[in-house]
């Protein structure tokens, strides 16, 4: 249905409506292909931000053009698993509009909520085992990737939480405005602004820091295991906050006001 401006595409109470009905297929499916796809996400996301490492390379990293341009690049990642098809954890934050409204119960949006998180660490690690045995990052780009990661680990606890609220808005949001458009440019065009916003404003994502933390530290970061849990909890966190409760009950409260169950 075209809307009067010309645009093909789909109103909000439809997104809404489509959102609830694809949370209740992801808490359906097997977990061996949930896995299967949340571990591809966890690739996909980190394809991204290794490119996002080498646009990085050799440029004023506190420019916000130079920023913006590496988060084009890092929405590679989203552009994968929106396209390709796969599992990620924060955008599956949605779900819990599908929760809310008792078409999924609080036990299957935990076990997707699990396993996907389970599968995008094991995507995503594995990644950055491969990328540092592929030399990829040797010369410049070491330099770069082990000061990605001393930046995240010099992270207050408040400051990753906060940071993880906002870029799981942004995420979530993208998320949202791909399921509006109808074609593939469009979806492609939908990723791009808010994941570039989010990458720009040096927000954090859970899943990206599954491949960037551990990418810096194979390149010799100071950092430790101990930086990464810490990161990690608390990005993942904020992540939740941001995208179960800044995007899915907001818009939820919005367009589905008569589904109170």
């Amino acid at each position: 249905m075209k809307n009067p401006t010309g645009y093909d595409l789909y109103k909000p109470n439809q997104i809404a409506e489509m959102v609830e009905t694809a949370g209740v297929a992801k808490a359906k499916l097997p977990v061996v292909q949930l896995l299967t796809l949340a571990i591809l996400a966890g690739v996909f996301i980190g394809l991204g931000a290794v490119a996002y490492t080498m646009v990085m390379t050799g440029v004023d990293a506190s420019f916000g053009p130079y920023r913006f341009l590496g988060g084009i690049v890092f929405s590679l990642g989203l552009i994968l698993i929106i396209i390709g098809g796969a599992e990620l954890f924060t955008g599956n934050a949605l779900m819990i509009m599908a929760a809310v409204d008792g078409l999924i119960t609080p036990v299957e949006l935990l076990r997707n909520w699990v396993l996907v998180y389970f599968g995008n660490f094991i995507g995503a690690f594995a990644l950055a085992i491969a990328v540092y045995l592929s030399g990829i990052l040797d010369g410049p780009t070491e330099a770069t990737a082990i000061a990605i990661t001393d930046a995240k680990a010099s992270l207050d606890v408040m400051e990753a939480f906060i940071r993880g609220i906002l870029c799981n808005i942004l995420v979530c949001l993208a998320v949202w405005l791909t399921i509006a458009a109808r074609t593939v440019t469009g979806k492609v065009l939908a990723i791009i602004w808010p994941i570039a916003s989010f990458v720009m404003l040096g927000l954090e994502h859970s899943i990206a820091n599954m491949y960037l933390i551990p990418q810096g530290i194979l390149a010799g970061s100071t950092a430790n295991s101990g930086d990464f849990a810490s990161n990690l909890l608390f990005v993942t966190l904020g992540n939740i906050v941001g995208g179960a409760g800044g995007v899915a009950l907001a818009y939820r409260l919005a367009y589905r006001p008569n589904d109170n169950k």
